[in-house]
């Protein structure tokens, strides 16, 4: 379904442990949204075999997130880019600086009124681009853009695979209430057969549905 909308654009903290396996910290508002841009790259080899393809293989390479915004703070400038503050409160920016990679997560409202939710996992940024220009007779907003390149998350989930993005229709079948509502609590961690990541925001296996049927 077509989204029709953007917000609540957040950024969690990467600390790596010495196997580059990631712990996300609290997840934080990064900026009020305008835009968000993603491009992804697939790497792709063919197999032909009796004159013909016989084996198409595509995987994720990596990808750009290009988000517009309204202002980026002086706090997630400085984990976003690698920018300094003095200690006379002034932020900056060096030749040498590099952000870390951090996990960005978002919202976009669907033509229903209900929302699809987006984590993706690893996204390291540059500097952001600054477009200024003088008043004349009529008002034109000026804002930010900053370019991440997006790649897979070094942690394995139980499955054996890297993931590089999740997300969730908060009207799909099955999906739990606590997803939804914990979404922002902490990067959502996958789980597959029975055993739980930090989904397990909660043990908590009411659905949507169930909730609905609650109320009845």
């Amino acid at each position: 379904m077509a989204t029709i909308g953007l917000d609540r654009l957040h950024y969690a903290p990467i600390t790596e442990a010495a196997n580059g396996e990631e712990a996300y910290g609290t997840p934080v508002v990064l900026a009020k949204a305008i835009s968000a841009e993603l491009s992804v790259e697939l790497s792709e080899a063919t197999l032909y075999a009796d004159d013909g393809p016989s084996e198409i293989i595509k995987e994720f390479k990596g990808g750009s997130l290009t988000l517009g915004v309204d202002v980026i703070g002086r706090a997630a400038a400085e984990k976003l880019t690698g920018a300094t503050t003095d200690r006379n409160g002034v932020l900056i920016s060096a030749s040498d600086d590099g952000g870390s990679p951090v996990a960005i997560g978002f919202r976009a409202k669907k033509a229903n009124g209900k929302y699809r939710y987006i984590w993706l996992y690893r996204v390291k940024f540059g500097v952001p681009s600054t477009s200024l220009q003088t008043k004349g007779d009529s008002i034109a907003f000026q804002t930010p853009s900053i370019v991440g390149t997006v790649s897979r998350r070094n942690k394995l989930d139980t499955r054996g695979r890297h993931p590089w993005k999740c997300e969730v229709n908060e009207d799909d079948d099955g999906v739990a209430t606590t997803t939804i509502t914990n979404w922002y609590s902490q990067v959502y961690e996958p789980s597959f057969n029975g055993v739980s990541g930090a989904s397990a925001m909660t043990v908590s296996t009411e659905t949507k549905e169930d909730a609905d049927n609650g109320k009845k």
